[in-house]
């Protein structure tokens, strides 16, 4: 299976990394380290450096029980450190849910909309989108921050995802956007519950969202089903910023598995990760580059992982 590319975005031949940089005070993952603008501006030249093949800046914070900023406020914060690390020729990509906001951005030079939404917040924003002509990330998606984890009720989290982003791709495809220039992202850790494996079986399914045509972005870095995975004999969780270990072995596996991109903090050991599954797959029968049933996520589960193939 080969990796659809994206116009207007970086095409090496694997899996590309996303950085974050969070120019917010109260993101769950780095606790306000790049909301001064220079600071913000700083890290994304270093990401660059690391490895990213694309730098997202947001500013506003969905981790879960985040309120809303206001969009004045949204754009002083994401506005200049667009402006300097396009003029240093960085590919950037704007982590917004509002449609003025993009379409700021895209004039300051991002090129990719990053909408954790995938448009039902702001209605507007798959005419916005379509208007500009850049590639459109459609997340899956059940609420608001603040409320989001209340709806995370699945009977088959994989089909519902899976049906709830088709459905959204119509929609957008409907106002315009061009089917070659949308993204799915199966929403990690918004409303999809960490206690109940939500999140492992999305993992664990990939192919069940490569399947719908479109390239996939996962977002799995320092994510809070992670820190349960990863917490202490008595119950304490590990901390959001010693997941990045973690982070890199999903890195290494999704992008075995024919995910797009990857969106993480640390750059440099993803980058590392994903050259290693690019060179792997590249070594690897060319049986295993076949196309995969969009059903078969429910068959084959007893089936040994093979690295070069789309299941995870």
């Amino acid at each position: 299976m080969t990796t659809a590319a994206v116009p207007g975005l970086p095409e090496p031949g694997r899996c590309l990394v996303m950085g974050v940089v969070n120019v917010t005070p109260d993101s769950f993952s780095d606790g306000g380290a790049w909301f001064d603008p220079e600071k913000a501006i700083r890290h994304g030249l270093d990401l660059v450096t690391e490895g990213a093949d694309i730098v997202d800046v947001g500013g506003e914070s969905t981790r879960p029980g985040a309120q809303r900023v206001s969009q004045e406020e949204e754009l002083r914060r994401v506005v200049p450190v667009i402006e300097a690390l396009v003029a240093e020729n960085v590919p950037v990509s704007v982590d917004t849910m509002r449609a003025e906001v993009a379409e700021v951005a895209v004039n300051a030079g991002a090129r990719l909309v990053n909408d954790v939404s995938g448009g039902l917040a702001d209605p507007d924003m798959p005419r916005v989108v379509a208007a500009a002509g850049v590639p459109y990330v459609v997340m899956h998606w059940r609420g608001h921050s603040h409320d989001m984890q209340t709806r995370a009720v699945y009977t088959d989290v994989v089909r519902e995802v899976r049906e709830e982003l088709a459905h959204r791709v119509d929609a957008v495809l409907q106002e315009g956007v061009d089917p070659s220039m949308i993204v799915l992202d199966p929403g990690l850790g918004f409303g999809k519950n960490p206690q109940t494996g939500h999140n492992w079986s999305l993992l664990a399914h990939l192919d069940a969202f490569t399947s719908l045509g479109h390239p996939v972005l996962v977002g799995a870095s320092r994510k809070a089903f992670l820190t349960r995975l990863l917490a202490e004999p008595d119950g304490t969780r590990r901390p959001f910023g010693e997941c990045d270990d973690a982070t890199v072995a999903i890195t290494s596996l999704v992008a075995a598995a024919g995910a797009w991109c990857v969106r993480v903090h640390r750059v440099r050991p993803n980058a590392d990760a994903v050259r290693v599954a690019a060179a792997i797959r590249a070594a690897g029968p060319a049986s295993a580059a076949g196309p995969v049933s969009e059903d078969s996520h429910d068959a084959g589960a007893s089936a040994g992982y093979d690295i070069g193939s789309p299941r995870l």
